[in-house]
């Protein structure tokens, strides 16, 4: 058997839980083929570069998935018959990547707080600005 890395895209009007439901379909496709599913992530409702089917969003789902070559056909043919499916992507990889994938990394960074536990970096040639004084500001006085 070999390893293949599966990304299927779904509908935006299909809810969060019709996806999970559908990738619980396609795993026990793989499983009862005799194949075992190793990750699955869910990267979120995200914006398509154009527009596929007349949808502008889709729910992005990644699988690793180890099956024969008789299992996965049998896979991405029932993933082309299921109309909530827009697009998908079988890739045959060498081994499956331990952790979260680059998508769920990026994800990560994009919800951190940007530049909050940044120091002061102070004058950009290493001293120090100084600090005004609001005593010695005062406005000028024109003469009437």
């Amino acid at each position: 058997m070999r390893l293949y890395e599966s990304v299927f895209i779904a509908r935006q009007d299909v809810s969060a839980q019709h996806v999970e439901a559908l990738t619980k379909d396609f795993s026990a496709i793989i499983e009862n083929g005799g194949g075992k599913i190793h990750k699955h992530e869910y990267w979120g409702l995200r914006a398509l570069a154009y527009r596929v089917k007349k949808n502008r969003k889709g729910h992005y789902v990644m699988l690793n998935v180890e099956a024969d070559n008789d299992t996965l056909r049998e896979y991405e043919r029932i993933m082309g018959l299921n109309e909530d499916i827009l697009r998908f992507m079988n890739i045959a990889v060498e081994e499956v990547e331990e952790g979260p994938s680059i998508m769920m990394q990026a994800q990560r960074a994009e919800r951190a707080p940007r530049g909050g536990d940044r120091p002061d970096r102070g004058d950009r040639d290493g001293k120090k600005a100084p600090v005004a004084d609001n005593d010695a500001e005062q406005p000028a006085q024109t003469e009437e």
